[in-house]
């Protein structure tokens, strides 16, 4: 798997996952950093898809985009 997007929060990571599923492109996320197992807070997270559907993946996320938010 290779990175195709680092979303803000969880809510962007889901919003990311949903254009990738719509485009047909499995994806999955992790915590872009480490952080304490007690804290609860929002944190960035890596998008990742394999590494044959990297292009088609950030061809979609830029299609699907609001342009505000690239």
């Amino acid at each position: 798997m290779v990175q195709v997007a680092v979303a803000a929060d969880v809510t962007e990571a889901e919003e990311l996952l949903t254009i990738l599923s719509e485009a047909g492109i499995a994806a999955e996320v992790e915590p872009a950093v480490e952080h304490h197992p007690r804290e609860v807070d929002d944190m960035p997270q890596k998008v990742l898809v394999a590494e044959g559907d990297l292009v088609a993946a950030q061809e979609a996320i830029e299609a699907l985009s609001e342009p505000d938010e690239l």
